[in-house]
Protein backbone atom coordinates (compact mmCIF):
# COMPACT_ATOMS: atom_id res chain seq x y z
CA UNK A 1 0.00 0.00 0.00
CA UNK A 2 1.92 3.26 -0.81
CA UNK A 3 1.62 6.25 1.30
CA UNK A 4 -1.46 7.62 -0.16
CA UNK A 5 -4.02 4.73 -0.71
CA UNK A 6 -2.66 4.55 3.18
CA UNK A 7 -3.51 7.58 4.42
CA UNK A 8 -7.06 7.54 2.30
CA UNK A 9 -8.07 4.40 3.95
CA UNK A 10 -6.51 5.19 7.38
CA UNK A 11 -8.73 8.52 6.76
CA UNK A 12 -11.95 6.55 5.95
CA UNK A 13 -11.53 4.52 9.06
CA UNK A 14 -11.06 7.40 11.46
CA UNK A 15 -14.34 9.44 9.75
CA UNK A 16 -16.49 6.08 10.61
CA UNK A 17 -14.79 5.71 14.63
CA UNK A 18 -15.62 9.53 14.38
CA UNK A 19 -18.99 8.59 14.35
CA UNK A 20 -19.42 5.60 16.18
CA UNK A 21 -17.10 7.40 19.01
CA UNK A 22 -19.14 10.70 19.13
CA UNK A 23 -22.60 8.29 19.68
CA UNK A 24 -20.47 6.35 21.97
CA UNK A 25 -19.97 9.40 23.43
CA UNK A 26 -23.33 10.42 24.47
CA UNK A 27 -24.41 7.05 25.11
CA UNK A 28 -21.91 6.86 27.65
CA UNK A 29 -22.60 9.98 28.95
CA UNK A 30 -26.35 8.99 29.32
CA UNK A 31 -24.83 6.15 30.83
CA UNK A 32 -23.03 7.94 33.40
CA UNK A 33 -26.14 9.81 34.19
CA UNK A 34 -28.47 6.55 34.69
CA UNK A 35 -25.49 5.05 36.91
CA UNK A 36 -25.65 8.25 39.21
CA UNK A 37 -29.76 8.09 39.19
CA UNK A 38 -29.10 4.31 40.61
CA UNK A 39 -26.20 5.58 42.79
CA UNK A 40 -28.61 8.35 44.52
CA UNK A 41 -31.43 6.03 44.37
CA UNK A 42 -30.04 2.66 45.74
CA UNK A 43 -26.44 3.38 46.58
CA UNK A 44 -24.56 -0.09 46.63
CA UNK A 45 -27.01 -2.35 48.92
CA UNK A 46 -29.32 -4.04 48.19
CA UNK A 47 -31.37 -2.91 44.97
CA UNK A 48 -28.34 -1.71 43.15
CA UNK A 49 -26.60 -5.06 44.09
CA UNK A 50 -29.65 -7.07 42.57
CA UNK A 51 -29.72 -4.56 39.28
CA UNK A 52 -25.95 -5.36 38.59
CA UNK A 53 -26.54 -9.07 38.72
CA UNK A 54 -29.79 -9.47 36.69
CA UNK A 55 -28.73 -7.18 34.23
CA UNK A 56 -25.12 -8.96 33.69
CA UNK A 57 -26.62 -11.84 32.95
CA UNK A 58 -28.89 -10.94 29.99
CA UNK A 59 -26.12 -9.23 28.85
CA UNK A 60 -23.49 -12.56 28.77
CA UNK A 61 -26.09 -14.10 26.28
CA UNK A 62 -25.83 -10.83 24.31
CA UNK A 63 -22.50 -11.01 23.52
CA UNK A 64 -22.70 -14.54 23.30
CA UNK A 65 -25.72 -14.86 20.74
CA UNK A 66 -25.42 -10.84 19.45
CA UNK A 67 -22.78 -8.61 19.29
CA UNK A 68 -19.75 -11.54 19.81
CA UNK A 69 -21.06 -13.30 16.87
CA UNK A 70 -21.75 -10.78 14.58
CA UNK A 71 -18.36 -8.94 15.16
CA UNK A 72 -16.20 -12.67 14.70
CA UNK A 73 -18.34 -14.07 12.10
CA UNK A 74 -21.28 -12.38 10.90
CA UNK A 75 -19.59 -9.44 9.36
CA UNK A 76 -16.56 -11.30 8.16
CA UNK A 77 -18.44 -13.24 5.78
CA UNK A 78 -20.87 -10.74 5.30
CA UNK A 79 -17.93 -8.70 3.99
CA UNK A 80 -16.90 -11.47 1.46
CA UNK A 81 -19.89 -11.38 -0.14
CA UNK A 82 -20.21 -7.43 -0.41
CA UNK A 83 -16.42 -7.74 -1.66
CA UNK A 84 -17.63 -10.12 -4.27
CA UNK A 85 -20.59 -8.20 -5.38
CA UNK A 86 -23.09 -10.90 -4.38
CA UNK A 87 -25.86 -8.65 -3.25
CA UNK A 88 -28.95 -11.03 -3.50
CA UNK A 89 -27.05 -13.58 -2.19
CA UNK A 90 -26.13 -11.38 0.72
CA UNK A 91 -29.82 -10.07 1.43
CA UNK A 92 -30.92 -14.02 0.91
CA UNK A 93 -28.24 -14.46 3.98
CA UNK A 94 -28.94 -12.07 6.05
CA UNK A 95 -33.12 -13.17 6.21
CA UNK A 96 -32.12 -16.50 7.18
CA UNK A 97 -29.76 -15.92 9.76
CA UNK A 98 -32.69 -13.36 11.05
CA UNK A 99 -34.80 -16.34 11.16
CA UNK A 100 -32.36 -18.46 12.98
CA UNK A 101 -31.69 -16.43 15.51
CA UNK A 102 -35.43 -15.14 16.69
CA UNK A 103 -35.95 -18.89 17.52
CA UNK A 104 -32.54 -19.33 18.72
CA UNK A 105 -32.90 -15.85 21.13
CA UNK A 106 -36.95 -17.28 22.02
CA UNK A 107 -35.62 -20.48 23.43
CA UNK A 108 -32.49 -18.80 25.41
CA UNK A 109 -34.95 -16.37 26.83
CA UNK A 110 -37.61 -18.90 28.23
CA UNK A 111 -35.24 -20.72 29.76
CA UNK A 112 -33.04 -18.28 31.43
CA UNK A 113 -36.69 -16.85 32.72
CA UNK A 114 -37.07 -20.38 34.22
CA UNK A 115 -33.85 -20.86 35.26
CA UNK A 116 -32.91 -17.61 36.71
CA UNK A 117 -32.44 -19.08 40.35
CA UNK A 118 -29.71 -21.03 39.36
CA UNK A 119 -28.21 -18.23 37.35
CA UNK A 120 -28.14 -16.44 40.48
CA UNK A 121 -26.65 -18.68 42.69
CA UNK A 122 -23.98 -19.09 39.70
CA UNK A 123 -23.38 -15.34 39.30
CA UNK A 124 -23.28 -14.45 42.82
CA UNK A 125 -22.97 -17.17 45.28
CA UNK A 126 -22.70 -15.21 48.24
CA UNK A 127 -26.26 -13.71 47.95
CA UNK A 128 -27.84 -17.22 48.72
CA UNK A 129 -26.91 -16.62 52.48
CA UNK A 130 -29.19 -13.33 52.18
CA UNK A 131 -32.81 -14.60 51.29
CA UNK A 132 -33.59 -10.80 50.69
CA UNK A 133 -31.05 -10.26 48.63
CA UNK A 134 -31.37 -13.25 46.72
CA UNK A 135 -35.45 -13.27 46.32
CA UNK A 136 -35.25 -9.40 44.74
CA UNK A 137 -32.13 -10.41 42.26
CA UNK A 138 -34.18 -13.71 40.95
CA UNK A 139 -37.41 -11.27 40.36
CA UNK A 140 -35.86 -8.61 38.60
CA UNK A 141 -33.64 -11.26 36.59
CA UNK A 142 -37.03 -13.16 35.01
CA UNK A 143 -38.03 -9.37 34.60
CA UNK A 144 -35.78 -8.26 32.72
CA UNK A 145 -34.62 -11.83 30.56
CA UNK A 146 -36.50 -11.34 27.76
CA UNK A 147 -33.78 -8.01 26.82
CA UNK A 148 -31.52 -10.82 25.39
CA UNK A 149 -34.35 -11.31 22.41
CA UNK A 150 -34.34 -7.57 21.79
CA UNK A 151 -30.87 -6.91 22.00
CA UNK A 152 -29.78 -9.81 20.05
CA UNK A 153 -32.20 -8.72 17.03
CA UNK A 154 -30.67 -5.09 17.60
CA UNK A 155 -26.89 -6.53 17.70
CA UNK A 156 -27.70 -8.82 14.29
CA UNK A 157 -29.12 -6.01 12.69
CA UNK A 158 -26.32 -3.52 13.59
CA UNK A 159 -24.04 -6.21 11.58
CA UNK A 160 -25.87 -5.66 8.63
CA UNK A 161 -26.07 -2.16 8.34
CA UNK A 162 -21.88 -1.94 9.47
CA UNK A 163 -20.97 -4.52 6.81
CA UNK A 164 -22.61 -2.01 4.59
CA UNK A 165 -19.98 0.78 5.87
CA UNK A 166 -23.02 2.11 7.70
CA UNK A 167 -22.47 3.35 11.48
CA UNK A 168 -24.61 6.11 12.61
CA UNK A 169 -27.96 4.81 13.13
CA UNK A 170 -26.74 1.34 14.83
CA UNK A 171 -24.06 3.26 17.15
CA UNK A 172 -26.37 6.10 18.33
CA UNK A 173 -29.20 2.90 19.28
CA UNK A 174 -27.81 2.64 22.83
CA UNK A 175 -28.69 6.00 23.91
CA UNK A 176 -32.44 4.76 23.93
CA UNK A 177 -31.87 2.37 26.65
CA UNK A 178 -30.09 4.86 29.13
CA UNK A 179 -32.68 7.30 28.25
CA UNK A 180 -35.30 4.76 28.78
CA UNK A 181 -33.56 3.87 32.41
CA UNK A 182 -33.23 7.15 33.68
CA UNK A 183 -36.69 8.04 32.84
CA UNK A 184 -38.09 4.86 34.02
CA UNK A 185 -35.88 4.37 37.46
CA UNK A 186 -37.02 8.38 37.90
CA UNK A 187 -40.75 7.80 37.48
CA UNK A 188 -41.28 4.47 39.61
CA UNK A 189 -38.39 5.77 42.04
CA UNK A 190 -36.84 3.38 44.68
CA UNK A 191 -38.15 0.15 43.71
CA UNK A 192 -37.75 -2.93 40.58
CA UNK A 193 -40.42 -1.86 38.25
CA UNK A 194 -38.88 1.27 37.18
CA UNK A 195 -35.00 -0.65 36.41
CA UNK A 196 -37.42 -3.67 34.74
CA UNK A 197 -39.35 -1.67 32.59
CA UNK A 198 -36.36 0.92 31.21
CA UNK A 199 -34.66 -1.94 30.60
CA UNK A 200 -37.29 -3.69 28.04
CA UNK A 201 -38.71 -0.03 26.83
CA UNK A 202 -34.61 0.49 25.94
CA UNK A 203 -34.67 -2.70 23.95
CA UNK A 204 -37.59 -1.96 22.01
CA UNK A 205 -36.44 1.28 21.26
CA UNK A 206 -33.02 0.44 19.86
CA UNK A 207 -34.08 -2.57 17.67
CA UNK A 208 -37.26 -0.40 16.56
CA UNK A 209 -34.83 2.55 15.20
CA UNK A 210 -32.40 0.46 12.96
CA UNK A 211 -35.47 -1.31 11.27
CA UNK A 212 -36.61 1.52 8.84
CA UNK A 213 -32.86 1.80 8.04
CA UNK A 214 -32.55 -1.76 7.05
CA UNK A 215 -35.72 -1.65 4.82
CA UNK A 216 -33.75 1.72 3.13
CA UNK A 217 -30.82 -0.79 2.26
CA UNK A 218 -33.14 -3.14 0.59
CA UNK A 219 -33.68 -5.73 3.70
CA UNK A 220 -37.11 -7.65 3.44
CA UNK A 221 -38.00 -9.89 6.44
CA UNK A 222 -39.52 -13.09 6.10
CA UNK A 223 -40.65 -15.28 7.41
CA UNK A 224 -39.43 -19.47 6.80
CA UNK A 225 -38.36 -22.85 7.90
CA UNK A 226 -35.88 -23.53 6.13
CA UNK A 227 -32.29 -22.47 7.80
CA UNK A 228 -29.60 -23.79 4.98
CA UNK A 229 -27.75 -21.41 3.42
CA UNK A 230 -24.00 -22.70 1.35
CA UNK A 231 -22.89 -19.39 4.48
CA UNK A 232 -24.36 -20.81 7.42
CA UNK A 233 -21.87 -23.81 7.66
CA UNK A 234 -18.59 -21.52 7.54
CA UNK A 235 -20.53 -18.81 10.08
CA UNK A 236 -20.87 -21.83 12.35
CA UNK A 237 -17.24 -22.79 12.36
CA UNK A 238 -16.40 -19.21 12.94
CA UNK A 239 -19.17 -18.73 15.53
CA UNK A 240 -18.15 -22.18 17.31
CA UNK A 241 -14.55 -21.26 18.98
CA UNK A 242 -15.62 -17.76 19.32
CA UNK A 243 -18.94 -18.52 21.34
CA UNK A 244 -16.16 -20.75 23.67
CA UNK A 245 -14.25 -17.56 23.80
CA UNK A 246 -17.08 -15.16 24.75
CA UNK A 247 -18.50 -17.13 27.61
CA UNK A 248 -14.58 -17.33 29.03
CA UNK A 249 -14.82 -13.64 28.68
CA UNK A 250 -17.69 -13.29 29.84
CA UNK A 251 -16.74 -15.59 32.73
CA UNK A 252 -13.57 -13.03 33.15
CA UNK A 253 -15.75 -10.40 33.84
CA UNK A 254 -17.78 -12.64 36.38
CA UNK A 255 -14.80 -13.87 38.35
CA UNK A 256 -14.70 -10.43 39.89
CA UNK A 257 -18.48 -10.69 40.66
CA UNK A 258 -18.57 -13.85 42.50
CA UNK A 259 -15.48 -12.95 44.37
CA UNK A 260 -16.99 -9.55 45.10
CA UNK A 261 -20.29 -11.29 46.47
CA UNK A 262 -18.29 -12.39 49.25
CA UNK A 263 -19.10 -9.20 51.16
CA UNK A 264 -17.54 -11.28 54.60
CA UNK A 265 -14.54 -11.05 52.99
CA UNK A 266 -14.34 -8.36 50.62
CA UNK A 267 -16.91 -6.14 52.58
CA UNK A 268 -20.32 -5.06 52.16
CA UNK A 269 -21.24 -3.60 48.48
CA UNK A 270 -18.45 -5.28 46.88
CA UNK A 271 -20.56 -6.44 43.51
CA UNK A 272 -22.02 -2.81 42.76
CA UNK A 273 -18.54 -1.21 44.07
CA UNK A 274 -16.50 -2.78 41.25
CA UNK A 275 -19.67 -2.11 38.74
CA UNK A 276 -19.35 1.68 39.03
CA UNK A 277 -15.79 1.53 39.09
CA UNK A 278 -15.53 -0.63 35.68
CA UNK A 279 -18.67 1.65 34.01
CA UNK A 280 -16.18 4.32 34.37
CA UNK A 281 -13.22 2.33 33.12
CA UNK A 282 -15.59 1.31 29.76
CA UNK A 283 -16.23 4.99 28.99
CA UNK A 284 -12.95 5.89 27.47
CA UNK A 285 -12.95 1.92 26.00
CA UNK A 286 -16.28 2.27 24.63
CA UNK A 287 -15.83 5.46 22.49
CA UNK A 288 -12.42 4.69 21.30
CA UNK A 289 -11.91 0.83 21.80
CA UNK A 290 -15.24 -0.43 20.30
CA UNK A 291 -15.78 2.56 17.68
CA UNK A 292 -12.45 1.87 16.38
CA UNK A 293 -12.98 -1.58 16.59
CA UNK A 294 -16.06 -1.32 14.86
CA UNK A 295 -14.85 0.67 12.25
CA UNK A 296 -11.72 -1.45 11.66
CA UNK A 297 -13.10 -4.58 11.58
CA UNK A 298 -15.04 -4.61 7.93
CA UNK A 299 -11.77 -3.31 6.26
CA UNK A 300 -9.89 -5.64 7.75
CA UNK A 301 -11.75 -8.39 6.81
CA UNK A 302 -11.87 -7.18 2.75
CA UNK A 303 -8.07 -6.69 3.01
CA UNK A 304 -7.81 -10.25 4.30
CA UNK A 305 -10.78 -11.42 1.95
CA UNK A 306 -8.56 -9.79 -1.22
CA UNK A 307 -5.68 -11.51 -0.03
CA UNK A 308 -3.49 -7.45 0.94
CA UNK A 309 -1.32 -8.76 3.91
CA UNK A 310 0.57 -5.56 3.52
CA UNK A 311 -2.67 -3.18 3.66
CA UNK A 312 -3.63 -5.43 6.47
CA UNK A 313 -0.63 -4.87 8.74
CA UNK A 314 -0.59 -1.47 8.12
CA UNK A 315 -4.43 -1.10 9.10
CA UNK A 316 -3.88 -2.93 12.30
CA UNK A 317 -0.87 -1.08 13.22
CA UNK A 318 -2.94 1.75 12.78
CA UNK A 319 -5.56 0.96 14.92
CA UNK A 320 -2.95 0.00 17.94
CA UNK A 321 -1.43 3.32 17.56
CA UNK A 322 -4.92 5.61 17.59
CA UNK A 323 -5.88 3.08 20.40
CA UNK A 324 -2.96 3.67 22.67
CA UNK A 325 -2.72 7.01 21.66
CA UNK A 326 -5.86 7.33 24.30
CA UNK A 327 -5.74 4.89 26.49
CA UNK A 328 -2.71 5.29 28.19
CA UNK A 329 -3.08 8.93 29.05
CA UNK A 330 -6.53 7.95 30.39
CA UNK A 331 -5.21 5.29 32.59
CA UNK A 332 -3.02 7.60 34.02
CA UNK A 333 -5.66 10.31 34.79
CA UNK A 334 -7.68 7.78 36.19
CA UNK A 335 -5.35 6.39 38.47
CA UNK A 336 -4.37 10.31 39.66
CA UNK A 337 -7.60 11.49 40.19
CA UNK A 338 -10.00 8.27 41.33
CA UNK A 339 -10.97 9.69 44.17
CA UNK A 340 -11.94 12.83 43.20
CA UNK A 341 -13.42 11.20 39.98
CA UNK A 342 -15.94 9.03 42.63
CA UNK A 343 -16.72 11.59 44.96
CA UNK A 344 -17.54 14.41 41.85
CA UNK A 345 -19.97 11.70 40.28
CA UNK A 346 -21.95 9.71 42.59
CA UNK A 347 -21.72 11.31 46.28
CA UNK A 348 -25.22 12.12 47.45
CA UNK A 349 -28.16 10.19 48.51
CA UNK A 350 -27.62 6.09 49.91
CA UNK A 351 -23.84 6.90 47.94
CA UNK A 352 -21.65 7.46 51.02
CA UNK A 353 -18.21 7.78 52.13
CA UNK A 354 -17.56 3.72 52.33
CA UNK A 355 -19.27 3.73 49.25
CA UNK A 356 -17.01 6.25 47.57
CA UNK A 357 -13.75 4.80 49.26
CA UNK A 358 -14.26 1.43 47.88
CA UNK A 359 -15.38 2.59 44.60
CA UNK A 360 -12.66 4.36 44.29
CA UNK A 361 -10.26 2.11 45.39
CA UNK A 362 -11.13 -0.45 42.46
CA UNK A 363 -11.11 2.20 39.78
CA UNK A 364 -7.87 3.08 40.59
CA UNK A 365 -6.66 -0.54 39.80
CA UNK A 366 -8.68 -1.51 37.31
CA UNK A 367 -7.02 1.62 35.71
CA UNK A 368 -3.79 -0.38 35.28
CA UNK A 369 -4.86 -2.45 32.20
CA UNK A 370 -6.96 0.14 30.86
CA UNK A 371 -4.02 0.28 27.64
CA UNK A 372 -4.71 -3.40 27.37
CA UNK A 373 -8.44 -3.92 27.74
CA UNK A 374 -8.34 -1.63 23.67
CA UNK A 375 -5.25 -3.27 22.15
CA UNK A 376 -7.05 -6.49 22.92
CA UNK A 377 -10.07 -5.24 20.86
CA UNK A 378 -8.14 -4.20 17.94
CA UNK A 379 -5.86 -7.45 17.98
CA UNK A 380 -8.71 -9.81 18.11
CA UNK A 381 -10.22 -7.93 14.97
CA UNK A 382 -7.08 -9.21 13.05
CA UNK A 383 -7.62 -12.36 14.11
CA UNK A 384 -11.78 -12.39 13.64
CA UNK A 385 -10.67 -10.23 9.84
CA UNK A 386 -8.62 -13.43 9.11
CA UNK A 387 -10.84 -16.14 10.20
CA UNK A 388 -9.04 -17.62 12.99
CA UNK A 389 -11.85 -17.22 16.10
CA UNK A 390 -9.45 -20.58 17.97
CA UNK A 391 -6.72 -18.01 19.18
CA UNK A 392 -8.28 -15.47 20.63
CA UNK A 393 -10.40 -18.50 22.53
CA UNK A 394 -7.06 -19.96 23.73
CA UNK A 395 -5.41 -17.01 24.95
CA UNK A 396 -8.61 -16.08 26.72
CA UNK A 397 -8.77 -19.16 28.33
CA UNK A 398 -5.56 -18.84 29.96
CA UNK A 399 -6.38 -15.39 31.04
CA UNK A 400 -9.52 -16.52 33.13
CA UNK A 401 -7.17 -18.96 34.57
CA UNK A 402 -4.69 -16.35 35.64
CA UNK A 403 -7.38 -14.41 36.45
CA UNK A 404 -9.08 -16.56 39.35
CA UNK A 405 -6.10 -17.32 40.49
CA UNK A 406 -4.96 -13.71 41.44
CA UNK A 407 -8.68 -13.05 42.87
CA UNK A 408 -8.30 -16.28 45.37
CA UNK A 409 -4.72 -14.73 46.19
CA UNK A 410 -5.06 -10.93 46.02
CA UNK A 411 -8.53 -10.75 47.55
CA UNK A 412 -7.73 -11.49 51.38
CA UNK A 413 -4.65 -8.58 51.71
CA UNK A 414 -6.14 -6.28 49.13
CA UNK A 415 -9.87 -6.99 49.32
CA UNK A 416 -11.91 -5.23 46.32
CA UNK A 417 -8.14 -3.88 45.11
CA UNK A 418 -7.20 -7.03 44.66
CA UNK A 419 -9.59 -8.16 42.39
CA UNK A 420 -9.26 -5.27 40.22
CA UNK A 421 -5.57 -5.47 39.84
CA UNK A 422 -6.35 -9.24 39.28
CA UNK A 423 -8.52 -8.44 36.26
CA UNK A 424 -5.64 -5.49 34.93
CA UNK A 425 -3.08 -8.40 34.96
CA UNK A 426 -5.00 -10.77 33.32
CA UNK A 427 -6.31 -8.24 30.42
CA UNK A 428 -2.09 -7.23 30.16
CA UNK A 429 -1.14 -10.86 29.65
CA UNK A 430 -4.52 -10.87 26.90
CA UNK A 431 -2.95 -8.32 25.31
CA UNK A 432 0.78 -9.12 24.64
CA UNK A 433 0.06 -12.74 23.81
CA UNK A 434 -2.63 -11.60 21.42
CA UNK A 435 0.28 -9.03 20.16
CA UNK A 436 3.49 -11.80 19.85
CA UNK A 437 1.21 -14.00 17.60
CA UNK A 438 -0.69 -12.12 15.23
CA UNK A 439 2.67 -10.64 14.83
CA UNK A 440 4.62 -13.95 13.80
CA UNK A 441 1.08 -14.43 12.09
CA UNK A 442 1.62 -11.65 9.47
CA UNK A 443 5.31 -12.29 8.85
CA UNK A 444 6.15 -9.53 11.14
CA UNK A 445 4.31 -5.67 12.48
CA UNK A 446 6.39 -2.61 12.78
CA UNK A 447 7.75 -3.12 16.18
CA UNK A 448 10.54 -0.83 16.57
CA UNK A 449 7.76 2.15 15.52
CA UNK A 450 5.32 0.66 17.69
CA UNK A 451 8.10 1.32 20.52
CA UNK A 452 9.02 4.15 19.93
CA UNK A 453 5.68 5.66 19.84
CA UNK A 454 4.64 4.03 22.98
CA UNK A 455 7.62 5.56 25.00
CA UNK A 456 6.33 9.00 23.67
CA UNK A 457 3.19 8.32 24.41
CA UNK A 458 4.03 7.56 27.96
CA UNK A 459 5.94 10.10 28.37
CA UNK A 460 3.35 12.71 27.35
CA UNK A 461 1.03 11.11 29.64
CA UNK A 462 3.78 10.99 32.74
CA UNK A 463 3.66 15.03 32.72
CA UNK A 464 -0.21 15.08 31.62
CA UNK A 465 -0.52 13.17 35.20
CA UNK A 466 1.74 15.50 37.06
CA UNK A 467 -0.23 18.57 35.98
CA UNK A 468 -3.77 16.52 36.41
CA UNK A 469 -1.78 16.11 40.32
CA UNK A 470 -1.20 19.74 40.64
CA UNK A 471 -4.77 20.73 39.44
CA UNK A 472 -6.17 18.49 41.60
CA UNK A 473 -4.04 19.91 44.71
CA UNK A 474 -4.38 23.37 43.51
CA UNK A 475 -8.53 23.23 44.35
CA UNK A 476 -8.79 20.80 47.14
CA UNK A 477 -12.53 22.31 48.02
CA UNK A 478 -14.79 19.16 48.06
CA UNK A 479 -18.70 20.89 48.21
CA UNK A 480 -21.63 19.16 48.71
CA UNK A 481 -23.24 20.72 45.62
CA UNK A 482 -23.12 19.02 42.33
CA UNK A 483 -22.00 21.77 40.15
CA UNK A 484 -19.16 22.84 42.29
CA UNK A 485 -18.08 19.29 42.00
CA UNK A 486 -18.51 18.45 38.54
CA UNK A 487 -15.88 22.01 38.38
CA UNK A 488 -13.88 20.77 40.22
CA UNK A 489 -13.70 17.67 38.35
CA UNK A 490 -13.58 19.24 35.10
CA UNK A 491 -10.53 21.62 35.81
CA UNK A 492 -8.00 19.00 36.12
CA UNK A 493 -9.46 17.05 33.70
CA UNK A 494 -8.93 19.90 31.15
CA UNK A 495 -5.38 21.00 32.36
CA UNK A 496 -4.53 17.20 31.73
CA UNK A 497 -5.74 17.42 28.15
CA UNK A 498 -4.14 20.72 27.19
CA UNK A 499 -0.85 19.49 28.95
CA UNK A 500 -0.89 16.09 27.33
CA UNK A 501 -1.80 17.44 23.94
CA UNK A 502 1.01 20.00 24.08
CA UNK A 503 3.70 17.21 25.55
CA UNK A 504 2.51 15.34 22.57
CA UNK A 505 3.30 18.04 20.12
CA UNK A 506 6.56 18.59 21.83
CA UNK A 507 7.40 15.07 21.42
CA UNK A 508 6.64 15.37 17.60
CA UNK A 509 3.23 12.76 17.59
CA UNK A 510 1.24 13.02 14.73
CA UNK A 511 -2.12 12.17 16.29
CA UNK A 512 -1.80 15.43 17.99
CA UNK A 513 -1.11 17.45 15.03
CA UNK A 514 -4.47 15.74 13.69
CA UNK A 515 -6.13 16.74 16.58
CA UNK A 516 -4.99 20.22 16.03
CA UNK A 517 -6.18 20.18 12.29
CA UNK A 518 -9.21 19.05 13.19
CA UNK A 519 -10.21 21.77 15.67
CA UNK A 520 -9.33 24.33 12.59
Amino acid sequence: MNKSEEDFSNKKIARSAGVIGLATLVSRVLGFIRDIVIAQLFGVYLYAQAFVIAFKIPNLFRDLVGEGAVNSAVVPVFAGYLAEDKKAEFWELCNTLMNLLLVVLAGITVLGMIFSPVLVRLIAPGFAGDPAQFAVTVKLNRLIFPYILLIGLAAYSMGILNSLRHFSVPAFAPCLLNISIIICALAWGEGIRGLASGVLIGGVLQLAVQLPVLYRKGFRFRLTRQFKHPAISQIGRLLAPRLFSSAIYQLNNFVDTIFGSLAFIVGQGGVAALYFAYRLIQFPLGIFGNSLSQAILPNLSCQAANNEPGKLKDTLCFGLRSILFVMIPASAGFMVLSRLIISSLFMGGRFDAYAASATSSALFFYSIGLFAYGCVKILQCGFFALKDTVTPTVVSAIALVINIFLNAALMYPLKLKGMALATSISGIFSCLALFYIIDRKLGGLDKKALAVFIFKVSLASAGMALVCWLAERANPQVSAHIVSRLFNLMFPICCGMAAYVGFSLLLGLDQARSLLRLHK
